[in-house]
């Protein structure tokens, strides 16, 4: 049996100094933000707890699916590769980058270099997405839906020679028998379409899933828990969504609790076993509570 960790919108906490010259772009309207809203929803205090929590389950991987850091400045991204050290090694850790991981042109590029070994794989060709990290049967695949946008929107994008990669990939994984674990960070389905806060390309995505199909697809982004699907080319694929990791407990109402997700997969003569747990905080109490135990196949 392999089990997966998933985590996501880490936003860790508290911002570093910020110089003045930094906010000469859109991490002015990010700071604001910060200063106003989100400072008290994403505290990091829980963020601790959550992961020491996780690291009792002993994944065999864990799965980030991005928002790492909050304005994209360097001494954010140098503390990023902190806390994924403490996660684990980076053979037992991958990375699908978020948009607060590219905030401005050029953020993306030197948060790949810091995290180089938490944010690579196996890739089909030169491009590093998306990439793969194989773990018994199961393949992960991380793709990259992370890129600048102007303020105000929190868009990701995915575009069409990423696609062509995602397809392919897919396919060859599939016929090798693997369970396929798509990462990203942006979702994916029908139901999140939004031209400020979604997926551009997200058409492609899909696309690329019915044409080669999935097992799982996992992201982050909406700081909710959800389970939606994405049609496959036998059934309906599952997409799950995971509460923000780095949400305090009295965050938003909007956002749920910190929250992340285990799963526990196997092959079962011709056909798969998966079952989600659900691990989080309650909206009441200090407790990490086992909140869902389901299964997905």
């Amino acid at each position: 049996m392999i089990t997966l960790a998933h985590l996501s919108d880490i936003h860790l906490a508290p911002l570093p100094a910020v110089h003045p010259f930094e906010l000469l772009n859109k991490r002015a309207v990010g700071y604001a933000n910060w200063r106003l809203r989100r400072r008290n929803s994403l505290d990091g205090l829980g963020l601790a707890t959550l992961v020491a929590h996780l690291r009792e389950q002993a994944p065999d991987l864990t799965c980030v699916t991005g928002d790492l850091v909050n304005l994209g400045l360097d001494a954010e991204i140098a503390v990023a590769l902190g806390w994924l050290k403490g996660i684990g090694p980076a053979d037992k850790v991958c990375v699908a980058p978020g948009n607060h991981d590219a905030y401005l042109s050029g953020t993306l590029t030197r948060a790949r270099a810091t995290w180089h070994d938490y944010v690579s794989g196996e890739t089909i060709d030169e491009h590093p997405f998306p990439f793969v990290r194989r773990v018994g049967d199961v393949a992960v695949i991380a793709c990259s839906s992370a890129v600048a946008t102007p303020p105000w929107i929190a868009a990701g994008s995915f575009d069409a020679g990423q696609a062509a990669r995602l397809t392919r990939t897919l396919k060859l994984l599939g016929e090798g028998g693997y369970f396929r674990v798509v990462l990203i960070h942006h979702p994916p389905s029908l139901e999140d379409r939004s031209y400020h806060k979604g997926l551009w390309g997200g058409r492609r995505f899909r696309d690329a899933v019915a044409a080669s199909g999935a097992e799982m697809v996992l992201h982050g982004h909406t700081h909710r828990s959800t389970i939606r699907h994405i049609p496959g080319p036998a059934g309906d694929v599952p997409v799950i969504g995971v509460a923000a990791a780095g949400t305090a407990q009295n965050g938003r109402p909007r956002d749920d609790p910190a929250r992340y997700n285990l799963f526990h997969i196997e092959r079962r003569g011709n056909a798969w076993s998966c079952t989600l747990r659900e691990y989080g905080f309650q909206r009441l109490g200090s407790d990490i509570a086992l909140r869902l135990d389901m299964p997905i196949y």
